[in-house]
């Protein structure tokens, strides 16, 4: 009966264990990378009250009997399975989708292997560390393509930076612009729009609009520069004006182009006669200008220049495609005048707007439209190429080539020339760069990425730059590993030493961030787990209350 108590306090022991273990698991169930345990029993020595025997001629063999003394725990075994990930949104999170441990190591250079991921930069050594301060290991330097894997301490390191100041260069038309702010600066990185403002009032040729790192140029289309530089000039006394008062922190922004726009003569018929204009400087299109020809209404409706030829008609708001005819009405005054014209060249189309303008688009490149100013539908403009002007020895204009024709009277003419537009509303200028200089700290970096070989990058003013890689330790029998708490386990005799590994590679799993391992304990086993030890506690104790009544039984024989 002495035995059967010892039984039942052994299996109570055993089955008290069993449930430390289980209540270590479900605290533990919410614990990113933790890996649940396990508890097996075994049974105790025995005390034999008969051995064996082998049988004989004249009787049978005879069985050991023996009368145990209980339950103990077996081992307490880690279940290294893998887990499911949580995304975090933390990008300095990473999990293992795989088999390796993450190396950290303390500060006594104490090496502990983890499969939480939560890691983070020391803001004032640029340590790479994981939530208990430790350092993660693995190759440090930019260089880590090709390197085998490592231990070292993975540390930010960032240059001195050059002082420098903001810029950015576009192609438009064939021509390089650079805009540049003048101080080393990251107040230089601002952003350059321009456009046309065609209700700007007379007087006025440019209007800048500031909010915030955005510089909105607006320019009146018929303001006149006597050169580019005198546009660049006028760009900043705006900014000046726009910032208070006060000079742009970038300080003044230059704008070059390459080639330069040249400036001619007045009347030498190139793209800038003496001036550079607003709508030049902003305007995108670069085609040519088409030379023009007004054509004034004649005395009398209806009434034939002499240089008509090849006269036509069609009803108004018709196309013309070069073999139909077109009617045109004006109104001259009071009177209704009715002027025809003709195309030349090959399926020239003429369009008719509103009974008072028409276009023509044409091999030739002829372009019939109403002209601007106060004329109100008296005068229609006939835009045209160069070589369809007739020109004296000195160049002057003396008339129309007889292979363009119209039945308007002849009024003052002008060639084709080139736009010359520079078309800075095109493009954004984005200024990037600018910056004081110095040192670097981990502040001076935008954005911190940890790849799937492991491979650390970040954002900088100076481009992109590679810290270092995460390594990744694996062993022969991870499950030898010794449990050390906070998500820690140490190697062993029997773990085996560590290999190192690329993640992803050598069998070990790749890295996912702005992810974590949960923990692997399956609540639903626990619970089952948990019951079948209770009832097996229970049952343990009813064996030594028992045995305690048997033992009253005895010690009443006396009586």
């Amino acid at each position: 009966m002495v035995r059967s108590m010892f039984s039942g306090v052994a299996g109570m022991r055993a089955h008290q264990q069993r449930m430390d273990v289980i209540g270590n698991n479900i605290a533990n169930v919410n614990t990113y990378g933790f890996k649940s345990s396990r508890a097996t029993f075994r049974d105790m020595y025995y005390q034999n009250i008969r051995n064996a025997s082998a049988g004989t001629v004249t009787r049978g063999g005879v069985n050991p009997s023996a009368i145990g003394y209980g339950a103990n725990i077996s081992s307490v075994d880690l279940l290294m399975t893998q887990s499911s990930m949580t995304p975090t949104g933390n990008p300095l999170d990473v999990c293992i989708t795989g088999e390796g441990f993450l190396q950290v190591m303390d500060n006594d250079g104490n090496i502990f292997y983890t499969k939480a991921g939560m890691l983070d930069v020391d803001p004032t050594t640029g340590y790479l560390l994981d939530s208990n301060g430790y350092f993660v290991l693995g190759t440090q330097g930019p260089s880590v393509v090709g390197k085998a894997p490592s231990k070292e301490k993975i540390q930010f390191k960032i240059d001195p930076l050059t002082p420098a100041a903001g810029t950015k260069t576009e192609t438009i038309n064939d021509r390089d612009v650079t805009i540049s702010a003048t101080n080393n600066s990251s107040a230089g990185n601002v952003q350059f729009n321009f456009s046309l403002d065609t209700e700007m009032p007379a007087g006025q040729d440019l209007n800048v609009i500031m909010d915030g790192t955005n510089i909105s140029v607006k320019v009146n289309p018929l303001a006149e520069f006597t050169s580019f530089d005198a546009f660049v000039g006028l760009v900043n006394q705006k900014i000046t004006e726009a910032n208070g008062g006060t000079p742009h922190p970038g300080g003044e922004f230059s704008i070059v182009m390459d080639p330069a726009p040249v400036l001619g003569a007045a009347g030498d018929g190139g793209a800038y006669e003496g001036v550079l204009t607003g709508s030049q400087i902003i305007n995108p299109d670069n085609g040519p200008t088409g030379g023009k020809i007004e054509l004034t209404a004649p005395a009398t409706a209806g009434a034939v220049n002499a240089k008509d030829l090849g006269v036509v008609y069609r009803s108004v708001g018709s196309s013309f495609d070069g073999s139909g005819d077109m009617t045109l009405v004006v109104a001259a005054g009071t009177t209704q005048g009715t002027y025809k014209v003709t195309a030349t060249g090959a399926n020239g189309t003429w369009e008719v707007d509103n009974l008072s303008a028409a276009q023509l688009t044409g091999s030739a490149g002829v372009l019939l439209t109403k002209t601007g100013g106060t004329d109100t539908n008296n005068t229609i403009t006939l835009r045209i190429p160069s070589t369809a002007l007739d020109k004296d020895n000195d160049g002057n204009v003396t008339g129309i080539n007889t292979n363009f024709t119209t039945a308007f009277h002849l009024g003052a003419a002008s060639p084709q020339k080139p736009s010359g537009n520079l078309g800075l509303s095109s493009k954004s200028f984005l200024l990037a760069g600018g910056t004081e200089g110095g040192p670097q700290t981990i502040m001076n970096l935008t954005g911190i990425a940890i790849g799937a070989n492991g491979v650390i990058t970040a954002s900088h003013a100076s481009g992109k730059l590679t810290i270092g890689r995460i390594d990744l330790a694996n062993f022969d029998n991870a499950k030898g590993l010794q449990a050390s708490g906070n998500s820690y386990f140490a190697e062993t005799e029997n773990s085996g030493k560590p290999s190192y590994a690329v993640p992803g590679e050598d069998g070990t799993g790749a890295l996912k961030n702005s992810a974590l391992e949960t923990s692997n304990v399956d609540l639903s086993q626990e619970f089952t787990d948990m019951i079948t030890t209770q009832r097996g506690f229970q049952a343990n104790g009813r064996i030594i209350t028992v045995s305690d009544t048997m033992l009253e039984e005895l010690i009443n024989l006396k009586r």
